[in-house]
């Protein structure tokens, strides 16, 4: 983990180093023919570089159209500014390029706004869900290259793991902000700046108890979705991502009922068990 928080960038090459990521993944995604990439898509997202102010409550980054990143200023401390660059680093930031713009957060927000625009019911557990469900699905098709990429890619797995154990625990008043961060630094790895931005932003955000859990279990259930759907004499890879984002926002127990063509009855009450210890 110390040798790849030593890979940053210098100061000021930050940008162009997401940008670099961003195009191995769209050629990744094109490669492996993995989803419809619609040419505007690719042509209408834009990079800004976070303040100061706002790297307190994201110390890495945030998507949709405009792809916000984390960079040292020289308004920062000298060990701040550090702390920004180890923990934004090429190799963490594999895992999470793609998550916030394409296949993630802003084509998503791309087909909300292009079919089916009368849903788009939101919910942290299809919004959240699919672009963690891509982190997963990127691992498993190979878009780590070196072990320093796995290991990015792994720290943030781990990440939003422990998202779900320090949320909680605040929530029900079991940990305070500091323990939240001492687990953060201790048990994954961040730098302690981050770790203090990332609690901070938690629990200032305006984001539910349930909001971080939703990340790690939506990805689950499209997963499971996956392998319910794609398959011999069923849907290619392709097919099913196109199809996920055509339907636009719900809950992804709802848009598995679609897929399945499953009459639904007014007094409906959720049955899916999308997830199956080992």
């Amino acid at each position: 983990m110390e040798k790849v928080k030593q890979s940053f960038v210098p100061a000021g090459e930050q940008a162009q180093a997401m940008v670099k990521l961003y195009n191995e993944s769209i050629a990744f995604l094109k490669t492996k023919d993995l989803i419809t990439i619609p040419p505007l898509a690719e042509e209408t997202w834009r990079i800004a570089m976070m303040t100061p102010e706002q790297q307190l409550v994201n110390p890495f980054f945030y998507g949709g159209e405009e792809f916000a990143v984390s960079y040292p200023t020289n308004t920062m401390e000298y060990d701040t500014r550090m702390m920004s660059m180890r923990g934004n680093n090429p190799h963490f930031s594999r895992a999470t390029v793609h998550h916030e713009l394409i296949a993630g957060h802003y084509l998503q927000q791309f087909m909300n706004e292009h079919v089916n625009t009368y849903r788009n019911y939101f919910t942290p557990f299809w919004t959240k869900g699919w672009a963690l469900y891509w982190e997963m699905t990127l691992w498993n098709e190979g878009f780590p290259q070196s072990p320093e990429d796995r290991i990015g890619m792994l720290f943030w797995r781990m990440h939003r793991c422990a998202r779900i154990i320090f949320s909680l625990n605040y929530h029900m008043g079991k940990w305070s902000p500091q323990q939240c961060i001492d687990f953060l630094v201790d048990r994954v790895g961040h730098e302690r700046a981050n770790a203090e931005g990332e609690v901070r932003r938690s629990f200032v955000g305006g984001y539910s108890p349930l909001y971080q859990v939703a990340y790690m279990m939506g990805g689950l259930q499209f997963m499971a979705l996956k392998n319910e759907m794609v398959g011999p004499n069923k849907m290619n890879l392709k097919q099913f991502h196109d199809v996920v984002l055509q339907q636009n926002s719900m809950p992804v127990e709802m848009l598995r009922n679609i897929l399945t063509n499953q009459l639904l009855k007014e007094d409906y009450k959720t049955n899916w068990r999308f997830y199956k210890l080992p």
